[in-house]
């Protein structure tokens, strides 16, 4: 746990090697990535953390404060105790609050992995209009279910990303926690849609990047996740052929493998600039 003045936030390691951090998305913590950790068998020192509102990690936004910028910070802070260039690795809401990071510049990374971001703004800026409609018909109507005292209307965006009988196939513990952060959910979105992504600030992103889509997830999501890898320079994009949104529990071995992948090759690739001579004259 790491204690600030604004409040927890939660933190947790095992592991040794090189030092990857590891953000969940919403509605979960950071036990989500124990099946990642786990396939990993030891490999890498892995930390994890959840973002605000989830887990035991305070809540700092406000309904007229929902800045991404607040959930920057807390992955920030986990960053610094973490301690040297970190591998940061972002699931989801937590893919983009990863990118956010990157864009700050005020953490050290030695990469990047974006696995399935919510980048709704940049399907708009890139007139993907839509698909992003998509996005935005999908928010509204689990709102408005919401707002109209359906307690399990989170069901809905839960089956846009996964598919429909998502919601209904998971176990009720899990359902139960969607349930009980629906509102924290709610706020998340806020922050998604609040955050600009243009085109020109994804180019400034100067390390190596791997996106990460599903090969059966929404189309909307699908595009705003190829247009990343299109506009980060020299980013890769994967794509895990019959996964879905919540690939890190349904795919466990293929994004573990594709995340292992790109931080040994950011690893060779640090060493490699580590050994090079400085250039003359």
């Amino acid at each position: 746990m790491i204690e600030e003045a604004r409040g927890r936030i939660d933190y947790d390691e095992c592991g040794e090697g090189p030092t990857i951090v590891l953000v969940p998305g919403s509605c979960s913590t950071g036990a989500a990535w124990r099946p990642v950790i786990a396939a990993w068998n030891g490999a890498f020192r892995c930390v994890t953390t959840s973002l605000l509102g989830y887990g035991a990690t305070a809540e700092r936004r406000t309904d007229s404060d929902p800045s991404i910028a607040h959930e920057a910070d807390i992955v920030e802070s986990v960053v610094r105790k973490a301690g040297g260039a970190v591998h940061l690795v972002g699931h989801s809401f937590g893919g983009l609050v990863a990118l956010a990071v990157a864009l700050r510049r005020q953490v050290r990374l030695a990469s990047l992995s974006i696995i399935e971001a919510p980048a709704a703004e940049l399907l708009r800026g890139c007139g993907e209009l839509e698909l992003y409609r998509a996005f935005r018909q999908m928010t509204k109507a689990y709102f408005a279910s919401f707002a109209g005292r359906n307690v399990e209307a989170i069901a809905a965006m839960i089956d846009f990303y996964g598919g429909a009988g998502t919601f209904a196939s998971w176990p009720q513990r899990v359902r139960g926690y969607a349930v009980e952060t629906t509102p924290v959910n709610i706020r998340d979105w806020a922050s998604a849609y609040g955050f600009p992504l243009a085109t020109t600030s994804l180019a400034t992103v100067d390390l190596p990047v791997c996106v990460v889509r599903g090969g059966a997830s929404h189309p909307a999501v699908q595009r705003a996740n190829a247009l990343l890898g299109a506009h980060i320079h020299g980013a890769t994009l994967a794509t895990i052929e019959g996964a879905a949104h919540f690939m890190i529990a349904t795919h466990v071995d293929a994004v573990a493998g594709v995340i292992a992948e790109h931080v040994r090759r950011a690893e060779a690739g640090q060493k490699a600039r580590a050994c090079s001579p400085a250039p003359s004259g």
